[in-house]
């Protein structure tokens, strides 16, 4: 994966092309698809793609990389996937082969054609030009095997980490009302039990006020 920009390379004309789309992605995205504009260099396009329903990659969070070559349109984008991912047409170092984005690429057809592809490749992925070796066998012949295999690397790779909101006495000095009620040792117990012992000492004080008249 090449780390090197070729924003030298382009033409002004390009260079103003290509951040007018990634900003028009960036707000008006594609269903599923997040587009992140990097302004120190135009030529690395980000993004994440939500995993598709339905598919082993359901849930999941996926980054991927969109590196434009110096003679970009009239070469096709390199695509990678940044996050690991079990899949045919995905290399173990994230590379991604598609027909988009080898033969079949036209100047015309623009970043967001390259996204909804590489979102569809999730959907109906392709063994004939697997570059996972491993994925398009189990995915030919024991589909069971690879769809768990690919749902193991999305749970470990791609969901995302939520924090869960802190429980009645973890990490906080305000613990949750239910469980100020329900907490028999808890401070609104304590409250209580302090309203009915000065309630009774009241009585007490008042039964003594009455002997002495």
């Amino acid at each position: 994966m090449s780390g090197s920009s070729n924003v030298e390379n382009l033409s002004p004309q390009i260079i103003r092309q290509v951040a007018k789309e990634v900003l028009d992605l960036a707000n008006n995205p594609p269903e599923g698809v997040k587009v992140f504009p990097n302004e120190q260099d135009i030529t690395d396009v980000q993004a994440t793609i939500e995993g598709p329903g339905g598919t082993p990659y359901e849930g999941g969070q996926f980054k991927i990389k969109l590196s434009l070559g110096k003679d970009f349109p009239q070469t096709p984008p390199k695509g990678f996937f940044l996050t690991k991912i079990f899949h045919p047409n995905v290399a173990k170092n994230g590379e991604i082969c598609v027909n988009t984005l080898k033969k079949d690429w036209k100047a015309d057809l623009g970043l967001k054609h390259v996204l909804l592809t590489i979102k569809c490749l999730l959907i109906y992925p392709n063994p004939e030009s697997a570059l996972n070796e491993e994925a398009g066998k189990l995915l030919l012949e024991q589909y069971d095997n690879y769809s768990e295999r690919a749902r193991m690397m999305t749970e470990i790779h791609a969901k995302p980490t939520t924090k869960t909101a802190p429980t009645k006495n973890e990490d906080t000095n305000c613990p949750s009302t239910s469980g100020m009620q329900s907490t028999s040792e808890g401070p609104m117990a304590k409250k209580h039990a302090g309203d009915k012992n000065a309630a009774e000492k009241k009585k007490k004080d008042k039964k003594r006020a009455l002997r002495r008249l």
